[in-house]
């Protein structure tokens, strides 16, 4: 098989073409009007191109038929896809890409109380980092994972929880502003990735030494490889849970750590001062 074959769509979808193509024309217009270095400029389209190689490439073909595969193609949309993607920092260009009018529209609609109803729920350290672990933890339930397995719509809506929770998660982690404006405090930050991947690391260790199949649907469905016993497809499927992805939430940790440090050596914020009434001299000075 050629790399061309490997690059060819599993299963085609006009929307997906859609959204990277949409995606990649804003960032292009954008990175012309404001300025962007090739470093952040690199980290995006490598962030993007792996986004589409795990969603609209072969490989789905067998995520969809071996383990290991599978937990894979979760490691690119979940951590290291959106770690470098969200390393680029593409919102501003993003902005910057759209039309005047589009940006002014967008501008008027985020203050409305819809909008910030809707940011203070999605955009809550809380409820990212929660979905973030959620978004793999919870399809890895058997019995959640055999039924996603066997109906398309399960599984195309498994793969969007993961590849929309990994942005999420990164750009709170990576954020490099104090707080606030900031919504997470840069402390938080650093600590975040310790708690996260916590449940992570267990759930793989508990995949990796289980002496029994936890997931027979790859069997009943075909495996790719048949060269590949199903208990060692299970077993690195659980290591790539387990060992990758901590490596990479540390790498993030870092990061974040390093911005911590930055903004610990800026100067204070100014207090206000208060404005002091003036005083009525007391009566016994009076004159």
């Amino acid at each position: 098989m050629s790399l061309f074959d490997l690059l060819v769509p599993w299963e085609p979808s006009f929307g997906l073409v859609a959204i990277f193509v949409g995606t990649a024309i804003l960032f292009a217009r954008g990175s012309r009007r404001i300025r962007i270095s090739r470093t952040r400029q690199g980290a995006f389209w490598i962030g993007l191109a792996l986004f589409y190689i795990a969603l609209h490439t072969r490989l789905d073909y067998y995520a969809e038929h071996e383990f290991f595969v599978h937990r894979l193609q979760h490691l690119v949309l979940h951590h290291l896809a959106p770690l470098i993607l969200m390393a680029s920092y593409p919102g501003s260009a993003l902005r910057a890409g759209l039309p005047l009018r589009w940006r002014s529209v967008l501008r008027r609609w985020q203050y409305r109380r819809p909008a910030r109803l809707f940011a203070a729920i999605v955009l809550n350290p809380t409820f990212i980092s929660a979905a973030f672990v959620i978004s793999v933890v919870f399809w890895l339930i058997p019995s959640v994972q055999f039924v996603a397995m066997l109906d398309w719509r399960i599984y195309t809506f498994m793969n969007w929880s993961v590849a929309i929770s990994g942005p999420l998660y990164w750009w709170m982690l990576l954020d490099h502003r104090p707080h606030p404006p900031s919504r997470t405090r840069p402390g938080l930050r650093v600590l975040s990735p310790v708690i996260t991947m916590a449940p992570q690391i267990l759930v793989g260790a508990i995949i990796t030494f289980s002496s029994h199949d936890l997931y027979p649907i790859f069997t009943l469905c075909g495996r790719a490889f048949t060269s590949v016993p199903a208990a060692l497809d299970q077993s690195l499927g659980g290591l790539i849970m387990w060992v990758p992805a901590a490596v990479l939430e540390a790498i993030g940790a870092m990061m974040a750590l390093r911005h911590l440090m930055r903004l610990s050596e800026l100067p204070q914020r100014a207090q206000p001062k208060s404005r002091l009434k003036p005083q009525s001299p007391a009566p016994g000075l009076a004159k």
